[in-house]
């Protein structure tokens, strides 16, 4: 378990009962692993701070096998996508559930392809364009 997912382990799943199980790791580049908490099926995935955009970008996407890389899929054993953020002096984590993810287009279904990337926003970073 990294650092960024053991602390909000400690400081937030710990002092609300929530139990981490059956951990999976992925991707070491986002420090991406599988986890249950509760029961629930939790994807979690360090965002990374980009040179030229504001915003924290992370990967959302899975490998069949060894054919090429696709997004997630709504028919995926997946309740919840945590999206760990830190700057120097800043921490948090987004959780995104499944209905939003599939309302937002993140996850594919079959009418649409979902995506394999997004950015998210830490109420720290200014936004300065629409």
């Amino acid at each position: 378990m990294d650092k960024n997912l053991y602390q909000i382990k400690t400081e937030i799943y710990d002092k609300c009962s929530l139990e981490i199980s059956d951990f999976k790791t992925e991707s070491k580049e986002y420090n991406a692993c599988r986890i249950e908490l509760n029961g629930l099926h939790v994807l979690s995935r360090n965002a990374k701070i980009t040179p030229n955009k504001v915003g924290q970008f992370v990967t959302f996407w899975k490998r069949n096998g060894s054919g090429p890389i696709e997004p997630f899929n709504e028919k995926d054993r997946v309740d919840f996508f945590a999206v760990n953020v830190r700057t120097e002096n800043e921490f948090g984590q987004f959780v995104f559930p499944k209905s939003v993810l599939i309302k937002r287009g993140i996850l594919s279904t079959e009418k649409k392809e979902g995506k394999r990337a997004f950015r998210v926003y830490p109420n720290w970073d200014t936004v300065k364009s629409k």
